[in-house]
């Protein structure tokens, strides 16, 4: 169901004999504010406490939620474990590197002890990915709206066919967003997560030694760039070694990611692809300006953060991030 069509159901969310009319469909600034007033300040503290401790974490959580809304909308299925009858969204090759599950798990636990059966692990993911990239900060760098409620569902395959590849070529980029109600403007943008974090030789060495099966070097790539990732990356095979996104500026969550772009520098071939389109590299441009990164970024994780959502009484609050109730 999309999300225009979930915005038509009107619903009543009772929380401990407080009633608020709430759109379905419509997530809310403060949605926990008399269930759980203290929600996002815990989320954001024990988020601030581990990324203090470990700057990998805000790529991570990036990352999370985007699968997470990929498949199935931003429902928290990213989180659940696979069952004897079900492989879950976890065993597929896009989220197999996923981490941070334990971070969530604490948050989880901690929201449980306050008020019970109150926050849901969706949106959780959306407040941990926004909280872990505001540290660097040490303030929020764009509203999250609450009130999503979590899928019982999850499948591999799922993920498979839902989260854009970084083999892909612009048109299957574009698609894949398009998909989701997200546009152009959004891929772009998004794409701008790249800007930290890692990436594993295996998921772009094709471009350094078997573009086009004949043994070549993708043309695309700024040739300095090649061989310097050709120096970590020895082999199309190799599976354990990862190379920063965003060269130079891979723990800085900040606009480089769109100078690096421009210089021939896009990691994976669905970064190189934003400037194989006309209306895409204008974009591109626009985004090395870190005030209008900061500012679209905010805007576009929001529309995000809103594909196919579960509100009202569609889905579940989880009591263990991990498992269906």
């Amino acid at each position: 169901m999309n999300t225009m069509s979930l915005a038509l159901a009107i619903t009543v969310v009772v929380f401990f004999g407080h009633i608020g009319d709430s759109e379905g469909g419509d997530l809310r600034k403060n949605f926990y504010k008399s269930a759980c007033p203290l929600a996002e300040e815990i989320v954001q503290n024990i988020t601030w406490k581990h990324v203090a401790s470990n700057s990998a974490l805000p790529a991570k959580f990036l990352r999370m939620h985007f699968h997470d809304c990929f498949v199935r909308g931003c429902d928290g299925s990213v989180l659940l474990d696979s069952t004897a009858n079900n492989k879950a969204e976890k065993a597929a090759v896009p989220n197999q590197s996923l981490t941070g599950f334990d971070v969530i798990d604490e948050i989880k636990e901690k929201l449980e002890e306050t008020c019970p059966c109150v926050v849901s692990c969706a949106d959780i993911v959306a407040l941990a990915a926004r909280d872990s990239v505001s540290f660097q900060f040490q303030k929020s760098m764009w509203e999250v709206l609450t009130g999503r409620r979590d899928g019982r569902i999850s499948r591999q395959s799922e993920a498979l066919s839902n989260i854009p590849s970084p083999f892909f070529n612009f048109t299957s980029l574009k698609q894949s967003f398009a998909n989701k109600s997200l546009t152009l403007h959004d891929l772009v943008v998004l794409s701008g997560g790249h800007t930290i974090g890692v990436g594993h030789c295996n998921f772009f060495s094709n471009r350094l030694y078997n573009f086009t099966g004949k043994g070549d070097q993708d043309p695309s790539l700024n040739p300095t760039y090649a061989s310097q990732l050709k120096a970590q990356c020895k082999t199309l095979s190799d599976t354990t070694t990862t190379v920063a996104m965003d060269p130079g500026s891979s723990l800085s969550f900040d606009s480089h990611y769109y100078t690096a772009l421009n210089q021939k520098q896009g990691l994976f071939q669905s970064d190189a692809a934003l400037l194989t389109d006309e209306e895409s590299s204008k974009i591109v441009d626009e985004l090395v300006d870190q005030d209008s990164f900061f500012t679209e970024f905010g805007q576009s994780m929001k529309r995000m953060g809103a594909v196919e959502v579960l509100t009202g009484s569609n889905g579940e609050i989880r009591k263990k991030c991990n498992v269906i109730n």
